[in-house]
């Protein structure tokens, strides 16, 4: 198991703790972390885009002039595509895109994104992670301390005091146990989690 120390909010070293090597420190799968990042990626359009056709644009039910005889190109509506306010050729029309993963491959790439953190060394544990009021300054000093930088910050259950101080500060976020994925995970440069978000999780995807 790998060793990890535990910092305080002040960043001072507080102790040590192990991980769990079936999550935290397996071979990563390039693979499956990809097509992770895809699926995120492709579940977040809308998919509402729309755009007429040329059989949805008002007007154009006649030839706007004869056939021949006339000098010009043969044109048979005012609304095909090449006319100005004529329809779209291959208009874009409402579509699903959900992609979905089965549950395996979800865990394994789960479980590589938190390997490869562990190995580039881009993680820390703290001991706790509470503010006794909303202060963005507050939250602001403690990432500064433990040198986070752009972060994900995961915790055990819903800090409301936490959260609100933390969703004002540029790259940076703050996420539940169970809400966390891949996507952010491989974004956010430096990932922070409590002792009690690490315990969960080695509970979860044990």
């Amino acid at each position: 198991m790998a060793d990890v120390k535990v910092l305080n909010m002040s960043g001072a070293e507080v102790g040590t703790i192990s991980l769990n090597d079936d999550i935290f420190g397996i071979e990563a799968n390039e693979h499956a972390m990809h097509m992770a990042v895809i699926s995120y990626l492709a579940n977040q359009r809308q998919g509402t885009q729309s755009t007429k056709t040329r059989a949805e644009v008002s007007g154009g039910g006649r030839k706007p002039w004869r056939q021949k005889g006339t000098g010009r190109a043969r044109q048979g509506s005012i609304r095909s595509p090449q006319w100005k306010g004529g329809g779209v050729v291959f208009a874009p029309k409402p579509r699903d895109y959900t992609m979905r993963l089965n549950k395996k491959l979800k865990r394994l790439a789960l479980k590589s994104a938190l390997s490869t953190k562990v190995a580039e060394e881009k993680i820390i544990v703290l001991d706790e992670l509470t503010l006794s009021e909303v202060k963005t300054k507050e939250m602001a000093n403690v990432l500064a301390n433990i040198n986070a930088g752009k972060a994900l910050v995961v915790m055990d259950g819903s800090n409301t005091n936490v959260i609100l101080s933390a969703r004002n500060i540029p790259e940076v976020k703050t996420a539940a146990v169970n809400t966390i994925n891949v996507y952010d995970i491989l974004k956010y440069n430096t990932l922070v989690l409590t002792k009690d978000a690490v315990a969960k999780i080695q509970e979860v995807y044990a």
